[in-house]
């Protein structure tokens, strides 16, 4: 094995070479070169480059997320993200890799490594200024697809019965944690954190943010879903919501395009939901949203571009008002967030 950086003691002790060899993916006298991909906050991710000109993406499930505050999940999560891969990839194979192998004994799974030169990450695309709201569009029908697709099936609901991790992963850190640290939104957090405890509608990805979707060839692909239950859909669009909301504060070069991206996402992820009223799954998620966006700067993982103490405050005041909004929606919660924000 050719010498690599950082978490290679992880995975020579692990056995990962091995493991792979014998799933087949590595020959028997075949050398392999680990180079650690960026964004492993809850995971090692690696892009395996092996000899004789094969490349695939390893990922390993660690039991200790990379963040300030203690934050423990079980690594058993890479299980339920293998299902909602191969699942997804049944319902369009164009919207998420493919998985090549599968180490549940070491938490390990492969699949195939998309190149970053045609499939770069959503998010540095719009850090680097090229914002395209029907990108955004194409993300929100897509999602709406998968929701759609999975809506009230009880043998989906069955095979992702995965609440522990998306407690852990979750609920717990976005809301529970915000919560103890607001008293006079807590109530309202808490409130939303038992809502979704109990609300089984579609298959939920868990964490659908523009760090987690390429901008393909022909659409968006997702990854990371180790957050994966089935729950409330309401959560995913809510996630992703959350965070154009939040880039319209760093990229204020681009805040504009990114606003339209928002909107544009919302309006065809609402075109597609058929599998229940719209405006009751909208007040869900401008509820969820508004929890959220607290999150991002006092729960266990705040948004890491995030960094002004004036921005800090600015989007914590404006959380707390969007918290007490009676029959919140999306078109009004958006329209405070432009005046309070981007004005």
């Amino acid at each position: 094995m050719k010498e690599t950086t950082a978490p290679l003691d992880t995975l020579s002790n692990s056995g990962l070479l091995e493991a792979l060899r014998g799933c087949g993916l590595v020959g028997p006298s075949q050398n392999a070169t680990f180079s650690p991909l960026a964004g492993g906050v809850s995971s090692d991710i690696f892009q395996v480059d092996i000899e004789g000109g094969r490349t695939l993406a390893v990922k390993r499930s660690i039991p200790r997320l990379r963040v300030a505050a203690e934050w423990l999940a079980p690594v058993e999560r890479a299980a339920g993200e293998v299902r909602w891969l191969r699942l997804v990839r049944e319902i369009d194979p164009r919207l998420a890799p493919r998985v090549l192998a599968e180490i549940p004994e070491i938490s390990v799974f492969a699949m195939e490594f998309l190149d970053p030169a045609n499939h770069p990450v959503w998010k540095d695309t719009m850090a680097g200024g090229r914002v395209d709201p029907g990108f955004a569009a194409a993300v929100g029908r897509d999602l709406a697809l998968v929701h759609g697709r999975t809506a009230g099936r009880s043998e989906v609901a069955e095979a992702f019965a995965t609440d522990e991790c998306f407690f852990a992963l979750r609920t717990s850190p976005f809301l529970l944690f915000t919560a103890d640290r607001h008293g006079d939104v807590a109530p309202r957090l808490r409130a939303l954190a038992a809502d979704l405890a109990v609300r089984k509608v579609a298959l939920m990805h868990g964490d659908i943010s523009p760090k987690n979707i390429l901008v393909g060839p022909d659409g968006p692909v997702f990854l990371d879903a180790e957050c994966v239950a089935y729950g409330d859909p309401a959560f995913d669009i809510a996630f992703c919501l959350t965070h154009l909301l939040l880039k319209t504060v760093w990229l204020r070069d681009w805040r504009e395009a990114v606003m339209a991206s928002f909107q544009a996402l919302w309006a065809a992820y609402r075109l597609g939901v058929d599998w229940e009223q719209s405006a009751a799954l909208e007040a869900r998620a401008a509820g969820l949203m508004s929890a959220l966006l607290l999150a991002r700067v006092d729960g266990k993982s705040p948004a890491p571009y995030l960094t002004d103490v004036a921005d800090k405050a600015l989007v914590r005041q404006t959380a707390k008002r969007l918290l007490g909004v009676p029959d919140l929606d999306i078109d009004a919660l958006s329209a405070l967030w432009r005046r309070a924000v981007m004005a």
